[in-house]
């Protein structure tokens, strides 16, 4: 099957990325959300992300506006049952998913691949709540979407070789690096910085430095291009918080238990750059 038309389910952040890079690259795009405030609000990162694209002279201006056209925003599911591949990218909860997988399962034909781009949850266990389980599988891409190059693909136990090849070449047509990883809690990504970030956060609880310290000792000395807090921010604290989790019970090591002040923090709201306030100020 010739994959044309690509349902993308969530338009935060990495949903609206996600359809940003599909419809620059010329696949029709349904974005699906549960309320016509969170489309407007994607649709409005994309066009403004495409603003940037065109000023640097990377698109031209009528490419952006083709690419938004082929953006069809929907707030009911149904509008994906043409879909002949479909990415999810909602709130990183094993429940959410869970309930998206099982409608999807019901919703799209047998042979559609059901992507998602979780940065920690089994694909495993989101291909056995359907019934095409060898069609699941894991396709994480990296924030912010239209500018990072890898897409880690993950393989479920189930996952079938077809299923793999066709995500993989869909990341090479979206100009993407693809790199394969077997399904584990957090990946490869994640199961190495999440722990990396934690860490920097109990140096935080304990007082060796603060965070600004911290975060120049790894520009300056492991010329990481920002430091573990600033990027822990900019993923947002709810987020780390919940992939330490999945870690923590997946892996069933206590090294992975999260830092009682990442934890403090997310109880307190401050999420980092989407709340205004993190380990900085925004």
């Amino acid at each position: 099957m010739e994959i044309q038309r690509i349902g993308v389910i969530g338009a935060g952040t990495m949903g609206n990325g996600i359809a940003h890079v599909f419809a620059r690259s010329g696949y029709s795009v349904v974005l699906c959300d549960v309320e016509q405030s969170f489309l407007d609000r994607g649709l409005a990162t994309i066009s403004k992300n495409l603003d940037r694209e065109v000023a640097k002279n990377k698109i031209a201006a009528e490419d952006k506006d083709s690419a938004l056209k082929r953006i069809q925003p929907v707030t009911d599911r149904a509008g994906l049952a043409e879909c002949e591949f479909v990415v999810e990218a909602a709130t990183e909860k094993f429940e959410i998913k869970s309930e998206i997988f099982r409608d999807l399962d019901r919703l799209m034909k047998s042979e559609v691949i059901l992507a998602s781009n979780t940065s920690s949850i089994s694909i495993t266990k989101l291909a056995a709540l359907t019934k095409r389980p060898e069609r699941v599988i894991g396709m994480h891409f990296f924030n912010p979407v239209p500018v990072m190059k890898l897409v880690e693909i993950i393989r479920g136990l189930a996952t079938s070789q077809e299923t793999f090849s066709e995500t993989r070449n869909l990341a090479v047509q979206l100009e993407k690096t693809p790199v394969e990883v077997n399904d584990a809690p957090g990946f490869v990504s994640n199961r190495v910085l999440m722990p990396l970030i934690n860490e920097a956060i109990y140096a935080v609880m304990e007082g060796v430095a603060t965070p600004e310290a911290i975060d120049e000792v790894f520009k300056l000395g492991m010329a990481h291009p920002m430091g573990p807090l600033t990027l822990a921010d900019f993923i947002g604290l709810d987020v780390c918080r919940d992939i330490m989790r999945v870690m923590q019970e997946g892996l069933g090591d206590p090294k992975y238990r999260p830092c009682p002040l990442l934890l403090k923090m997310v109880d307190a709201g401050w999420l980092g750059k989407k709340s205004g306030r993190g380990f900085y100020r925004y």
